[in-house]
């Protein structure tokens, strides 16, 4: 796939501070991860880009299979103070450059973000999402393990420990 170069370039130059394309082979889709979603983040069933209305682990283990390359981007060092409106840029720059790269003729680009979806103050479950071309799953929600993921991809990403640390936001597009 030539010239999947550019869209590194394009997410630095949207505000990125890391990004690379991997290969498929390299994200980790475990079943313990969506559990953690359902016992530990208050917006499980709440939103529709979380457990229990994002696709399971088995589903996303077999598209995943369906792509050959990954565009892993990173936003790093991200202050507690700053973590709602860096988690609503990420989730518009995985927006734009999946739109980018699937009028470059990669139909099947499709982006997922980390954490849950920020874009309505409070998610109706029971209507569908109101910004369908923004809005993507959670890796995590999907079962996808971001740490195992990002480190074989050879970029780091460390537990935040308390909680006012900075913390790393991490997203991607799956490319063919």
């Amino acid at each position: 796939m030539p010239g999947l170069r550019k869209y590194v370039e394009r997410a630095l130059s949207m505000g990125m501070t890391k990004a690379r394309i991997i290969s498929s082979e390299n994200v980790v889709v475990k079943n313990w991860v969506r559990i953690k979603c359902q016992y530990g983040c208050g917006g499980y069933d709440k939103r529709l880009t979380c457990p229990p209305y994002s696709p399971t682990p088995e589903y996303t283990r077999k598209m995943v299979d369906e792509y050959s390359k990954v565009l892993l981007m990173q936003i790093e060092d991200i202050p507690p103070e700053r973590e709602m409106r860096l988690s609503r840029k990420l989730k518009s720059v995985v927006a734009k450059l999946e739109r980018e790269i699937f009028l470059d003729g990669y139909y099947k680009a499709f982006g997922m973000t980390s954490g849950p979806c920020r874009l309505c103050r409070t998610c109706n479950t029971k209507k569908p999402c109101k910004y369908p071309y923004e809005a993507r799953p959670a890796m995590e929600a999907c079962g996808i393990d971001v740490y195992q993921t990002v480190r074989n991809s050879g970029l780091r990403l460390d537990v935040v420990k308390e909680e006012d640390g900075c913390c790393t936001f991490n997203a991607l597009i799956l490319i063919e």
